[in-house]
């Protein structure tokens, strides 16, 4: 059966983990908000991406369209050539009228496709200026990501290998702290944003809120008898010889 720690055993357990966890924040202080913004601009090129191919889309179904209307004028135009040519063969008015009737049918026809033909044309003009700003949007983003990444490659390159280790040792470390105590850390960790959930008495005051604590309540601390709290801002509070202890062994 392991043997039960004392009080002042679980504290300096859970104060070096709070050592240990606060060299990693430090760490990612230093990579401070790259990794965020290297996320960031690469969801905005993905949109820029989508952006781009679905102008493109719509420029290659108005060329189609433009296609369409150029193959019926050429239709027309055969089929008025050929009315044409039968009106010199005509025995009769209504005959006459019939051909008449269908060239000016055709003429239509083609002035209708021509005027679609010049708005699909004022339409891709106007996508293909949008696709150009899209994709200076896209060329920028990339030469920012790209930079960005170099910055962040070289602090991770840098801090990879210390990191790991750290990491090694905030596992093992934790594994020494009993799940209650360990809970209630981690909590309180993500409630800061330096993540201190354990601090040193500091000058009569809190070290992370620097409200003052009580002398009886130091005392207390300093006794070791129970894990105390600061009364304003629920961290964990260490005296001045566990902190030399810790200190000490790093």
């Amino acid at each position: 059966m392991a043997k039960e720690l004392t009080i002042k055993e679980r504290l300096t357990n859970l104060y070096r983990l709070q050592a240990l966890d606060s060299k990693i924040d430090e760490i990612q202080v230093l990579k401070g908000e790259l990794p965020i913004e290297v996320s960031d601009l690469e969801d905005d090129i993905a949109g820029l991406d989508k952006r781009k191919e679905r102008i493109e889309e719509a420029i290659a179904d108005l060329e189609h369209e433009q296609a369409k209307h150029t193959a019926n004028i050429k239709e027309a135009e055969t089929l008025i050539l050929k009315y044409e040519e039968q009106l010199d063969n005509v025995k009769n008015n209504r005959e006459y009228d019939a051909l008449t009737k269908e060239i000016d049918l055709q003429k239509l026809e083609i002035q209708l496709s021509q005027k679609k033909m010049a708005e699909a044309n004022q339409t891709i003009e106007t996508k293909k200026e949008t696709l150009a700003n899209v994709q200076e949007k896209i060329e920028t983003k990339n030469k920012d990501l790209k930079r960005k990444q170099e910055e962040l490659e070289k602090i991770i390159t840098k801090t990879d290998k210390e990191e790991k280790k750290l990491q090694k040792e905030i596992d093992k470390q934790r594994k020494k702290i009993d799940d209650r105590l360990l809970k209630a850390y981690d909590k309180i960790r993500t409630t800061y944003r330096n993540g201190l959930a354990v601090v040193p008495v500091e000058r009569d005051a809190c070290g992370g809120c620097f409200n003052k604590i009580p002398p009886q309540v130091q005392l207390e601390i300093g006794m070791h008898k129970k894990v105390l709290a600061c009364e304003h801002c629920g961290r964990v509070l260490v005296d001045e010889e566990i902190v030399e202890k810790e200190t000490a062994e790093v």
